[in-house]
């Protein structure tokens, strides 16, 4: 073998070797700009929910006057409230007790016979001393989009205050505007725990699904006929 040949095939090695690291870092920097596409897709709709959020998130001191406070469901423990629904339920009583609004629509998940959420926020503030005639139950809020076009649709809602925990509520305000509800929302606050942290990643996929059914603005899984529970509360409220 000549020294020609032996350096011409050291030359085709290493040409080789170069080949395939380019190639790997084609590889890799593709992968990265993919991943930051993934990513950039994945937060933009949250980037929009705080964005349009605005000023309008805030605390029962700082919430405006408004006919209704509109109080989403959060789970049952053998037919009892959960905390986190317990506290949703603790920010629409201090509304109401401070006068903040004059009607309470609660709204969530009844979609069994032997589970009502409606039911159980309902007895909850009855309990804590809003007067039954004050309390609307919406026994087909399946999801935030759900609750808060039929409060519109059905029960005739145009200005709301939201209760909701911080993580979700500025979901539902956005939902709330774009099914024509002027809204105002409290975030309720929380222990950052596991249930915090499990509550705040679903947001992620959440408004994902919620800037689609803002644009599309699709019906909700049960329409129903009107109801006339809220104009009737207001009416109560007005003769008082």
């Amino acid at each position: 073998m000549s020294v020609g040949s032996g350096i011409a095939g050291l030359l085709r090695r290493r040409a080789g070797q170069w080949a395939v690291r380019l190639r790997q870092r084609r590889t890799q920097r593709r992968v990265y700009q993919l991943a930051v596409l993934c990513c950039g897709v994945a937060l933009a709709p949250m980037s929009w929910l705080w964005l349009s959020a605005g000023d309008r998130v805030g605390t029962v001191e700082s919430a405006p006057s408004a006919p209704v406070a509109v109080v989403f469901g959060a789970g049952l423990d053998h037919g009892q409230p959960t905390p986190y629904l317990e506290h949703r339920l603790v920010g629409a009583l201090d509304l109401y007790r401070e006068g903040k609004v004059r009607a309470i629509l609660v709204t969530g998940d009844n979609g069994r016979a032997e589970y009502s959420e409606p039911d159980a926020m309902f007895r909850y503030l009855v309990d804590h001393g809003v007067p039954q005639d004050r309390v609307v139950r919406d026994y087909a809020g399946f999801t935030t989009w759900d609750s808060c076009t039929r409060a519109h649709r059905i029960f005739g809602v145009d200005r709301a205050v939201l209760v909701s925990q911080d993580f979700h509520v500025r979901r539902a305000l956005a939902l709330c505007r774009a099914a024509g509800i002027e809204s105002y929302a409290v975030g309720v606050p929380e222990l950052h725990d596991v249930t915090w942290l499990y509550g705040g990643l679903r947001e992620i996929p959440g408004a994902g699904k919620a800037a689609l059914s803002a644009w599309v603005r699709p019906n909700p899984v049960f329409l129903g006929p009107k109801e006339d529970g809220i104009p009737k509360a207001l009416a109560q409220a007005a003769e008082r």
